[in-house]
């Protein structure tokens, strides 16, 4: 028999999870206006404010509804990712200001970016709300000129280039670590807690981490290299996703240049060999086609 959700009222917010868990930490970092209950990873995030500054809070320990694993292995993943922001801090990532243990989790503190989340699942349920609904920061996203998102893909390559520069490959990076502020056009990422440090290898086989529409095919094989050829894959899928059909690769769907959908087109290539080395020499073929 299922067991009854539990609800939580903190301030003027209101949520709910399989089982107690004490947030009497929150209150000091100060008033609760908003939350993000329904990630299967685990985390649960908080919006707060004090003193007129507003943070953004990820916490490990609790059980999310949409949460079936084991909460110490969530506090593990999230403790083991917070030297990733420091290493790879780049002003298109959000910046971290502050981590500690509670008594039975771990929370990490963001500064606060107004951005709306591309892949807002939890607000628009199934791909066709995604794509179809109004106010789906997705649809609105694709609405933009693509002169807009081209300059928004350049904020996502640039830092992968730096990822890539300090030794790292971008793993589970699809459209859901991508935070636009629609008000100033800013791009930011706000999910690098899985990017590994290189040479790294597929350990997980089909189930690695990932999105099934960004992920490369060395994402799906069990012992595979997962390297700079990964990041160009990567690059190359968001491309898809951001400019063109996203898995539909054809190039009626293209809203781009031909010569864009060609840069794009190879850095997806199954076999790894026909790819670019590394996001520099992408970004360099990118940013030639760009201006054809």
């Amino acid at each position: 028999m299922n067991q009854q959700p539990v609800m939580y009222k903190i301030d003027n917010v209101t949520f709910e999870l399989q089982e107690q868990h004490d947030f009497t930490w929150l209150q000091s970092l100060g008033k609760v206006y908003c939350v993000f209950d329904q990630q299967d990873s685990g985390n649960i995030c908080f919006g707060i404010e004090k003193d007129g500054k507003k943070r953004f809070v990820k916490y490990a320990g609790c059980k999310p509804i949409e949460f079936s694993g084991n909460p110490r292995d969530a506090v593990l993943r999230l403790s083991t990712a917070i030297p990733l922001y420091t290493t790879l801090e780049h002003p298109h990532l959000i910046k971290l200001v502050d981590h500690f243990e509670t008594k039975n989790g771990y929370a990490a503190i963001f500064e606060w970016f107004n951005g709306e989340c591309l892949h807002s699942h939890w607000l628009f349920v199934g791909e066709a709300f995604k794509h179809t609904h109004p106010d789906s920061p997705f649809y609105k996203y694709k609405q933009l000129s693509v002169e807009k998102r081209l300059h928004s893909l350049d904020a996502i390559y640039e830092f992968h280039r730096n990822v890539e520069s300090k030794g790292y490959v971008a793993v589970d990076f699809y459209d859901g670590s991508i935070l636009y502020d629609f008000s100033q056009d800013i791009t930011k990422i706000c999910d690098i807690d899985f990017y590994k440090e290189t040479p790294s290898v597929n350990d997980m086989g089909e189930n690695f981490w990932g999105a099934r529409r960004s992920k490369s095919p060395e994402e799906f094989t069990l012992g595979a290299p997962i390297d700079s050829k990964t990041n160009v894959f990567t690059m190359g899928a968001i491309a898809f996703g951001l400019l063109g059909g996203e898995m539909d690769l054809s190039i009626s769907k293209w809203e781009a240049n031909r010569s864009l959908y060609e840069v794009a087109l190879r850095a997806i290539s199954k076999e790894r060999e026909q790819r670019y080395e590394s996001i520099i020499d992408f970004k360099k073929a990118w940013d030639q086609a760009k201006n054809e």
